[in-house]
C-alpha cells in the first residue's frame, strides 16, 4: 500500500510539473506577443508641417519628390515647426528626393532660424517661431514605443497619405519606457545650454555637401559646414564651378524676415493665413539697378557667367519689400529694361528671370544704358521708393565703345550711387582702343576705389560678389545718394544794410557758416553761394565757385560788410538771376534770406517769381524785420519757412530748428 502510495504522489508531482511547464511556455508565448506587437510607419504628404502633428517624437515615411520649392522650410539643422517635415529631411540631408523613414523630434522654439541652400533645397530666414524639430534616421530608438497613427491637432489637418490615418489628441501614457517623452533641445544635440538668443547647432549630415552633376555654380548660401547662428557663416566656392577656388570664401548673407516681434503664432488656425512674408533684410534697403553687357564681344558663354553672377548677387542680396530691390538693363547698341524694380519681391523668382534673360548683341554702348537708367528706370511707375538709395553697378567687358563721364556725372547729380565693375579690362597695348581713357573713375560716384572693382578674369568675377553687395549695402557710404544733405543748391541772401552794423554782420555771418556745416558739400552733393545786399547787390560766390566744406567756410568769413538800405525786393529778383540761374537741373533749390528789417522795395512780385520758379525761399527775420514781410517770402505753409529772432545773438538758436525743417520738407516730397 505504501508502494501504491507513493506511486500515487509521484504521479500528481510529474502532472504538476507537466501543467507547470506548460503554463510558464503559454506565458512567454503571451508575453512575446504583448512585447512585440506590430509596428507599422505611418506615411505622410510632402506638404505636412510639423506643427500640424502633436506627437512629440515618430518616425513617419515620405513619399518622392518632396526637394520642391513649393514646399516651404524655415532653418538649417533645427527646423521651425512651420517647415515641411519632408522638405526638411531633404533639405538636412538625411533623405533624398526619392523618399523614405525618418526619425522627428520635437524641440523648443527658436529666438531666430537661418536660411541656407543644402541638397536642392532653399530653406528661409525666420526670426522666431514657437516650436522646433530635427530629423535624423529612421531608425527607432530602444525604450520608446512610435505611434503607428499620427496624432494631427486638427481633423482638417493635412491627412497622411492611404493607408496613414488621423485622430484627435489624448494624453500620452504614462507608462515609463513605453511613450516618447517632450524632447528639450540640449537633449537631442548633446551640448550644454548656452547662454543669449542663439543656440550651437550641430553640423549637417556628409550628404548636405554631396556635389551635384550640373557645371553651373551653386547659389549663394550652399556650404559645406553650417556654423553657429551666433557666428558669421562663410561658404565655399562651388566645387563645381569652372573658377572655383579651394581656398576662397565668402560671407554668407543670411536672409531676413519681418515679423511682429510680439506675435505668437498658432498654428491650429489656417495655414494659408499664417505663411510669413519673405520680406528681405532690411538693413539693405537699396533701388539696385544692374546694367549688364550684352554687346557681341562677350560672348555666350561669358555672358552665361555674368547672369550666374547676377543669380548670385539675388541670392546673397535676401531681396524683399523690406530690404533691397533689384532690377535688370541689358545694353549693347542700346539698352533694355529686362525688369524693374516691382516685377520680382523675393530672390527665388529674381534668379528665374535672370536665367530666361538672351543675350542682344551689338556694341558696349555702356553711356547710353547710364542715360536711359537715369531717365527711365528710378520712377514711381518702376518700383523706385523714394527713401531708398538709388544704386547703379555698371559692368563692362573690357571696355565700353562711348564715353561715359557725361552721363554718369547727370546719374550722379539725380542721386544714383554708380558702381563700375570691369571684367577683363584693356592691357597696355590695347589702351589706345579706349574710347574714354580712365573711364571707371570718371563715371563712379567717388575716386576712392570704393564704386569700383576690376576683375581680372570672367572666371573670377565669382570672388566680387560678396564685397559688391557689401558695398551696396553699406548705406552710410552711398555718397550720390539723395538726402537733404546732399541733395540741394543753397543760396545765401544776407542783408548788409546800414542798421545790422559790423559786429552783428559777424553774427549772420557765423550763423550762415553754422547752417552750411550741416551739409554735405561737394561739386555733386549740396553745393552754397552768397549774395550780399543794400539798396544794391553783390555776388559774394556762386554755386560753382567752391566745392569743398572748408572752402566754403573760409568764403564765408572773409565776406565784408558792405552798409547802406535795404532792398530786399530787388535783392530776391537778383539771386534768381545771378545765383539760381545757374542751378543744376537736378537740385532742390533752397534760398535763405537773413533781414534785420522791413524793405524800402516791394517784396510780393519778387517772392512770387521765386516760388513759381520752384525755389523754396526761408524768411530769417532779426529785431525790426517785419513778419508779415517774412511771411510773404517764405514757402507756403509759413509756418515751417518763416522765423524771427529779437536778438542777433540769438540766430545760432534757429540753425537745429531750420536744419529739420528743410530736412522734413525733403522726406515728405517725391525723390525723383
Amino acid at each position: 500500500m505504501g508502494i501504491a502510495v507513493l506511486t500515487m504522489k509521484a504521479s500528481v508531482i510529474e502532472m504538476f510539473l507537466v501543467l507547470l511547464v506548460t503554463g510558464i511556455h503559454s506565458n512567454k508565448e503571451m508575453t512575446k506577443k504583448i512585447k512585440r506587437p506590430k509596428f507599422t510607419v505611418p506615411q505622410i504628404n510632402c506638404d505636412v508641417k510639423a506643427g500640424k502633428i502633436i506627437n512629440p517624437e515618430f518616425v513617419v515615411k515620405c513619399p518622392a519628390g518632396c526637394q520642391d520649392p513649393k514646399y516651404h522650410v524655415y532653418g538649417t539643422n533645427v527646423y521651425a515647426s512651420y517647415s515641411s517635415v519632408c522638405a526638411a529631411a531633404v533639405h538636412s540631408g538625411v533623405l533624398d528626393n526619392s523618399g523614405g523613414k525618418i526619425l522627428v523630434q520635437k524641440v523648443a522654439g527658436q529666438s531666430g532660424y537661418r536660411g541656407s541652400y543644402a541638397n536642392g533645397v532653399q530653406s528661409l530666414s525666420l526670426p522666431r517661431w514657437r516650436e522646433s524639430f530635427v530629423v535624423s534616421e529612421g531608425k527607432p530608438q530602444k525604450g520608446v514605443a512610435y505611434p503607428s497613427a499620427l496624432t494631427y491637432s486638427s481633423a482638417k489637418s493635412p491627412a497622411a497619405k492611404a493607408g496613414g490615418t488621423t485622430k484627435s489628441y489624448q494624453k500620452p501614457s504614462s507608462v515609463p519606457g513605453t511613450t516618447a517623452q517632450p524632447v528639450t533641445l540640449t537633449q537631442v544635440l548633446g551640448t550644454n545650454p548656452v547662454e543669449g538668443t542663439h543656440t550651437a547647432l550641430p553640423k549637417p549630415s556628409p550628404s548636405a555637401d554631396s556635389a551635384t552633376s550640373s557645371p553651373r555654380l551653386q547659389p549663394v548660401g550652399h556650404r559645406s559646414q553650417e556654423p553657429d547662428l551666433g557666428s558669421t557663416p562663410t561658404h565655399p566656392s562651388s566645387k563645381n564651378s569652372p573658377h572655383a577656388d579651394p581656398g576662397d570664401t565668402d560671407l554668407w548673407k543670411p536672409g531676413l524676415v519681418l515679423l511682429d516681434a510680439g506675435f505668437v503664432p498658432k498654428e491650429e488656425l489656417s495655414t494659408q493665413s499664417l505663411d510669413p512674408m519673405f520680406q528681405g533684410d532690411p538693413n539693405c534697403k537699396v533701388d539696385l539697378s544692374f546694367l549688364i553687357d550684352g554687346s557681341a564681344s562677350i560672348g555666350k558663354r561669358r555672358f552665361r557667367i555674368q547672369k550666374q553672377f547676377l543669380a548670385d548677387i539675388a541670392q546673397a542680396l535676401d531681396i524683399g519689400p523690406a530690404g533691397p530691390l533689384m532690377g535688370v538693363v541689358q545694353y549693347g547698341d542700346n539698352p533694355a529694361t529686362q525688369f524693374n524694380l516691382k516685377t520680382h519681391m523675393n530672390s527665388r523668382d529674381l534668379k528665374t528671370a535672370i536665367e530666361k534673360i538672351t543675350q542682344r548683341g551689338g556694341l558696349s554702348n555702356a553711356g547710353r544704358a547710364i542715360s536711359f537708367v537715369t531717365k527711365n528706370f528710378f520712377s514711381k511707375a518702376n518700383g523706385n521708393r523714394g527713401g531708398a538709395p538709388n544704386v547703379a553697378v555698371v559692368m563692362v567687358d573690357g571696355w565700353p565703345t562711348d564715353k561715359v563721364e557725361e552721363a554718369s556725372k547727370l546719374a550722379r547729380e539725380s542721386g544714383i550711387n554708380i558702381f563700375f565693375i570691369t571684367i577683363e579690362g584693356a592691357v597696355e597695348n590695347e589702351k589706345q582702343y579706349v574710347t574714354e581713357p580712365n573711364f571707371a573713375n570718371k563715371a563712379a560716384c567717388r575716386t576712392n576705389g570704393f564704386y569700383s572693382l576690376s576683375v581680372q578674369s570672367w572666371f573670377s568675377l565669382h570672388k566680387t560678389v560678396q564685397p559688391l553687395v557689401k558695398r551696396v549695402c553699406d548705406t552710410d557710404r552711398l555718397a550720390c545718394s539723395k538726402t537733404c544733405f546732399n541733395s540741394a543748391d543753397i543760396g545765401f541772401v544776407i542783408d548788409g544794410s546800414s542798421s545790422v552794423g559790423t559786429g552783428n554782420f559777424r553774427t549772420v555771418l557765423q550763423f550762415v557758416a553754422n547752417l552750411s556745416k550741416e551739409f554735405e558739400i561737394s561739386e555733386t552733393d549740396t553745393r552754397i553761394g552768397a549774395v550780399q545786399y543794400t539798396y544794391e547787390q553783390r555776388l559774394e560766390f556762386g554755386f560753382d565757385t567752391y566745392s569743398t566744406k572748408p572752402d566754403i567756410l573760409n568764403a564765408i568769413k572773409t565776406v565784408g560788410y558792405w552798409s547802406g538800405g535795404t532792398s530786399t525786393g530787388a535783392a530776391i529778383n537778383y539771386a534768381l538771376e545771378q545765383l539760381f540761374k545757374k542751378s543744376k537741373p537736378n537740385k532742390r533749390k533752397l534760398m535763405i534770406l537773413i533781414t534785420d528789417g522791413r524793405s524800402y522795395d516791394d517784396i510780393r512780385i519778387p517772392a512770387m517769381a521765386a516760388h513759381h520758379k520752384g525755389v523754396i525761399t526761408y524768411a530769417i527775420g532779426i529785431v525790426w524785420a517785419a513778419q508779415d514781410e517774412l511771411e510773404v517770402i517764405a514757402t507756403h505753409p509759413a509756418k515751417d519757412h518763416a522765423f524771427f529772432v529779437d536778438e542777433f545773438d540769438n540766430l545760432y538758436k534757429l540753425v537745429p530748428t531750420v536744419i529739420q525743417n528743410i530736412c522734413t520738407e525733403f522726406n515728405s516730397r517725391p525723390r525723383n
